[in-house]
């Protein structure tokens, strides 16, 4: 059978596609590679699931093979279980029977359900043995209703996608940030960041509520406040008519006892109601219905009459049996995922039905209505009509203004009354409830009128018309040059006087502190910023490796930067073979572009020139030669370009031009390092495409010194002893090879290099770093230290040396153990006027001891 490895979520955009997925490994034997050629398992598995798709191949000379399969069954069984999922796709490796299975999921928890169920169907189909669908449906169906966002809670996320504000669900319950570092805002089901938590407390005590509300003239039933069964009597009496028992601090209509005279009555209401708060209240008993009227900001939104649960007679079945009946409807659930809930008939019910004389097995007449419960909640099985186009205005100012008197921002204002076509006091009605976090569905989702857009209505006061909550957000994507352009976009911003969130393979940022530390050029790093509070403007590194083991760590971006793609790196891992790969999984941020946004492209690397016709936004070309025809013809279209015309980097449009001196970008070594005008070419052109005023654009590259403080490992450069000491991270052929022709401007008597190769290069790829230094210093280090990363002790080394077999300039070679060694190794050999490049592999660690070692001088 079939053996699923590695399995990754894509929590955001991909390789694949725009969805969050699940991505398998999916190994199959020889007889699985094509299931026509296994008897009967086509029509076994549509038997156990007679919906799961055709199946089909991917082109026109591939074979279905059981990783088709399960492809297939893990859509249909979320599908068929309620999700809506659409995108599937099963694609061979290179490794003959090994595929990369890859299944939309809308609920992770679901998504990897599905994927294990999905094996059991296909093994069932293949052994004919007996496979529970409707089991696995509805066990599906339980799980996505556990962990998706409850109704009230996804009408609001609903709201924000239709306007295209990103969220992120922060926690597995109801809390969900909207926008980005500081322009988010937070809710917890129908609460948000502007919830008082003052009115909150206001609104759990109903006593404090009711005298607010007095204050502020909103007509309220009178009471007070008892702490004994006989003390409740007393206010019973005092009332002289029908009372409501209910807790001082209760919700959901808990402990709530209705329309009561009779003192064991009252007695009784209050030993249940002190179960719940010690304190209980007695008030008037309004007659007439209940009707909850949603208050957001300074509007009423929406109004429900709430009935309670009932059922009516037929003169046949048992009040039991008519439950049973109602309880059928597939509009009714057992919790907040159907629009309604399913009655209860629990003591509660039983006892309600005492005081109407009737029992679980009495048999009701034809249309006689028994009511299962004094209260109207939802969450008991009762029902909701939308009355909002009929409420008065000057009862819709009362709700506002009981909302306001408490401070809720969104609130649920509990009124009994007659009707809510005339104000409360012409019908002695009265509110008798404020709720915070008050439930929506009965608003999204009414059981009789028209559902209300209240989604929307409370996303209107996070965010004005017109708000995204998005920041500019800034994605560098390439094989070199990264980090660099990252740094350098990043002070550009800092320059208008944002704050600056970057994350790149040295480690967080927050307004230039590092507050994490490693490689932190994936989309766990990039969440993290965009939840940061202090963030105004975002620049992300976004390496290879996240794209593939998660997707991007935001939905789109404003700009989109590709530095290069060249020769590639880390070929040969992720099934990412050739540069055509590595092309496709850097295509990813410009695919996810804003349709107002920008990609940046060197228009000088095929590859990367390429992708421009995957962007949705706009696209500026940058090169060091404006004559090359991808930049005349972008030019001529009235398109944006930017390139090296000698001493200055041009940003062009049309006619309109603006020119920065090389001398004044210190990053270039006054336009000495080609490499480095490539990166300040792609950091101009996304400043631009962010709007940044020119002059601030000039003062940020003036002002950006490319140190090892400012850039560590970026071509940082020092003196030892009148020798030249060049620190790079430079770790693919392209990188060296960049820095090699930098070097050539470089006067020097003598230059030595000290290199190292990471284990996970292909073998072509480490040698062939050592075949380009070898023509271009006369002395090679060769050092091994920690990035082995698999390899056997002394085969990095090995690799490196066969590089150097056909040098035609290296004369001298050492081979040393530990990096520290290495360079000191190299510094003791340097002579005034010497050259030195040390590409260093711990980067900061080095750079310290280089530091040091120059301190001694």
């Amino acid at each position: 059978m079939m053996d699923v490895s590695r399995i990754r979520v894509l929590r955001g955009p991909n390789l694949w596609s725009r969805h969050t997925a699940i991505e398998a490994i999916v190994s199959c034997p020889d007889v699985e590679r094509a299931i026509a050629g296994i008897a009967g398992f086509e029509a076994r598995l549509r038997e156990r699931f007679p919906k799961i798709g055709f199946l089909e191949a991917g082109s026109k000379n591939e074979v279905v093979s059981m990783a088709h399969a399960l492809e297939m069954a893990a859509l249909g069984l979320q599908s068929e279980s309620g999700c809506p999922v659409t995108f599937s796709r099963t694609v061979p490796t290179l490794e003959g029977g090994v595929y990369q299975v890859i299944v939309e999921y809308t609920e992770e928890e679901v998504g990897r359900l599905a994927f294990q169920l999905a094996q059991q169907l296909c093994q069932a189909a293949l052994d004919d043995q007996p496979f529970d669908l409707a089991g696995a449906l509805a066990s599906l169906q339980e799980l996505d209703e556990d962990v998706r966002l409850g109704p009230s809670t996804g009408s609001i996320v609903q709201a924000a996608v239709m306007r295209g504000i990103p969220f992120r669900r922060l926690t597995s319950g109801s809390m969900v940030q909207f926008g980005w570092g500081s322009r988010q805002r937070r809710i917890q089901a129908a609460e948000t960041n502007h919830t008082s938590a003052i009115a909150e407390s206001i609104a759990q005590d109903k006593d404090l509520t009711k005298k607010l509300l007095n204050a502020a003239g909103v007509p309220v039933p009178m009471g007070r406040v008892v702490s004994s069964a006989e003390e409740a009597w007393a206010a019973t009496q005092e009332i002289a008519g029908p009372v409501v028992l209910k807790p001082r601090d209760g919700n959901q209509g808990k402990g709530v006892a209705v329309n009561i005279t009779a003192r064991e009555q009252v007695m009784a209401a209050f030993e249940v109601a002190a179960k719940i708060c010690s304190e209980v209240i007695v008030e008037r008993y309004l007659p007439g219905h209940d009707f909850r009227l949603l208050v957001v900001g300074n509007q009423l939104i929406a109004a429900a009459r709430r009935d309670p649960p009932q059922v009516i007679g037929d003169g046949v079945r048992t009040i039991s049996q008519l439950v049973d009946q109602v309880n059928r409807d597939p509009l009714r659930g057992d919790g907040h995922a159907t629009s309604l809930t399913k009655i209860r008939f629990d003591a509660i019910a039983l006892a309600t039905l005492a005081k109407q004389n009737y029992a679980a097995d009495s048999i009701p007449q034809q249309g006689v209505r028994v009511v299962l419960r004094n209260n109207a909640n939802l969450s008991t099985g009762g029902t909701a009509t939308d009355v909002t186009e009929d409420v008065h205005p000057e009862l819709a100012a009362r709700a506002v203004a009981a909302a306001q008197m408490v401070g809720l921002d969104i609130c649920g204002v509990d009124v009994v009354c007659n009707n809510v076509h005339q104000p409360l006091e012409e019908q002695e009605g009265g509110v008798v409830e404020v709720n915070a976090a008050p439930g929506l569905r009965m608003h999204i989702s009414p059981s009789y009128g028209k559902g209300r857009a209240v989604g929307a209505a409370i996303m209107s006061t996070m965010f004005a018309s017109g708000d995204n909550g998005r920041i500019p957000l800034v994605a560098v994507a390439g094989t070199n040059g990264k980090t660099t352009t990252v740094r350098l976009i990043a002070h550009l911003l800092g320059r208008k006087g944002l704050r600056v969130g970057m994350t790149n393979s040295d480690g967080v940022y927050i307004e230039q502190q590092r507050i994490d530390t490693g490689d932190c050029s994936g989309p766990r790093s990039a969440r993290n910023v965009l939840m940061h509070p202090d963030v105004d403007a975002a620049v992300f590194e976004t390496a290879r490796g996240g794209i593939l083991r998660e997707g991007l760590g935001f939905d789109r971006c404003d700009v989109a930067v590709v530095t290069n793609i060249g020769m590639g790196d880390h070929l040969g891992l992720s099934y990412i073979s050739t540069v055509e790969d590595l092309s496709v999984v850097k295509r990813v941020i410009v695919e996810n572009v804003a349709p107002g946004g920008h990609a940046i492209l060197n228009a000088a690397d095929p590859m990367v020139a390429s992708m421009a016709k995957s962007c949705t936004g706009s696209v500026t070309f940058f090169a060091h030669d404006f004559h090359h025809p991808l930049m005349t013809t972008h030019r001529a279209q009235g398109h944006r370009v930017v390139y090296q015309d000698g001493n200055a980097i041009v940003a062009a449009k049309g006619k309109q031009e603006h020119r920065i001196l090389l001398q004044d970008i210190p990053l270039t070594r006054n336009g000495a390092i080609g490499f480095q005008i490539e990166n300040a070419m792609a950091s101009i052109a996304a400043a631009w495409a962010l709007d940044l005023d020119w002059d601030v654009i000039r003062a940020g590259l003036s002002t950006f010194i490319n140190d090892a403080a400012t850039a560590p490992g970026r071509f940082n450069v020092f003196d030892y002893r009148g020798a030249t000491l060049i620190a790079d991270y430079g770790h693919n052929p392209d990188a060296i090879q960049a820095l090699v022709k930098a070097i050539d401007s470089m006067p020097a008597k003598r230059r030595s290099v000290v290199i190292s190769g990471a284990g996970d290069r292909r073998d072509i790829d480490i040698r062939h770093q050592t075949e380009i230094l070898g023509d271009a210093f006369d002395q090679v280090i060769l050092y091994q230290d920690q990035c082995q990363r698999g390899r056997a002790d002394g085969e990095v080394l090995g690799l490196l040396r066969e590089g150097l077999q056909n040098a035609r300039r290296t004369t001298s070679t050492e081979e040393i153990n530990g990096e520290f060694v290495a360079i000191d190794t190299a510094l003791s050999h340097l002579a005034p006027g010497d050259l030195c490049l040390i590409l260093v592999d711990q980067v900061e660690e080095a750079l310290a001891h280089i530091a040091k070692r120059i301190a001694e001088v």
